[in-house]
């Protein structure tokens, strides 16, 4: 019986050139580099200046499809995860898909899971591409975070940054069995009664304002270790790998200490676990295909491969994926 896996053929990444260091932080609002290194692991983050969420995405969608050697009239859906659009109405997504140059009448939709975005995203496309809907997809996740951001709440906003990656999936035969090259399993969560521990001060509906980011800390990192453990073992189990078998575990990168629990809640060595928001901050729905488009650039992360991605982001949503490059 032939079985239909979705094959990551193409990556890409951008980041804007505009990048404030901790230091720089320290003239915005009162804290030090030593303060937030400390605590969360960042120490740069890039942010936009005269570019939209589209152009972050288009960039990074243009280099996956170079990278996977095709070009835009070969797509047959564009997903874009973002709580940062353009717009409220209509997706960029779509905005995104013409500006590649897709072929007119080609479906684009936006997915809104705030920093889990991306496996949500990765979880619509592999299903339309496994039932058989489409063939070959783009997902990208792209935030300009820097636009919601309290740049006077200094809890908040020396966590954030702006960028964008994005994957090429394309359909392949497999024998559904856990040596399939491509997306072995992915498993989605929510839990509504966490919505006001981290969400926007402003809605379309509430307010008529965009808002800004506000959270309660505390209770996000306690359960962000285990709603990340949780989401990547059960993504294991389901595609039937073991903890032997993992290449890399691949966590939204939030915070040094939350990556750091995970990987020992779950016995792993640091050498196994991709961590880049040294350099980018928390940059949510775009954080897991920026980091894994940089360290298959780099030749870290190779064919054949397994990279197990996880996610939590605010709402509460959570998600985990396993994916054999």
């Amino acid at each position: 019986m032939k079985f239909i896996r979705s094959e990551i053929i193409g990556h890409g990444h951008y980041a804007p050139a505009k990048v404030l260091t901790n230091d720089d932080m320290a003239k915005i609002v009162e804290t030090s580099d030593e303060w937030i290194t400390t605590r969360t692991g960042i120490k740069t983050r890039h942010i936009v200046e005269n570019e939209l969420n589209s152009d972050l995405s288009f960039r990074a969608a243009q280099m996956a499809l170079q990278t996977a050697g095709i070009t835009a009239e070969d797509v047959d859906l564009v997903v874009l995860a973002t709580v940062t659009p353009d717009n409220t109405t209509p997706a960029t997504a779509i905005k995104v898909a013409t500006m590649l140059g897709t072929r007119p009448g080609t479906p684009a939709l936006d997915v809104s899971a705030a920093c889990s975005g991306f496996v949500y995203a990765l979880t619509v496309a592999d299903n339309m591409i496994r039932l058989g809907q489409v063939k070959t997809a783009v997902v990208i996740g792209s935030e300009t975070l820097s636009k919601i951001t309290d740049w006077t709440d200094r809890n908040t906003c020396v966590l954030f940054g702006d960028g964008a990656g994005a994957v090429v999936l394309r359909a392949r035969e497999g024998n559904g069995d856990a040596k399939d090259t491509g997306i072995l399993s992915t498993k989605l969560y929510s839990d509504g009664s966490h919505y006001d521990t981290l969400r926007t001060t402003g809605g379309v509906s509430s307010t008529q304002t965009a808002g800004f980011i506000t959270m309660d800390g505390k209770e996000v990192f306690k359960y962000a270790i285990n709603s990340l453990t949780q989401a990547a073992e059960e993504a294991m189990k389901l595609a039937d790998i073991n903890i032997e078998e993992i290449d890399w575990l691949l966590p939204h990168q939030a915070n040094i200490r939350i990556i750091e629990g995970v990987g020992k809640k779950m016995n792993l060595p640091d050498e196994k676990i991709i961590a880049n928001l040294a350099h980018h901050g928390n940059t949510s729905a775009a954080s897991i295909p920026l980091a894994l488009s940089e360290k298959m650039s780099e030749g870290s992360v190779k064919k054949g491969d397994i990279v197990v991605l996880t996610a939590m982001g605010a709402g509460f949503t959570w998600g985990g994926a396993v994916v054999r490059i």
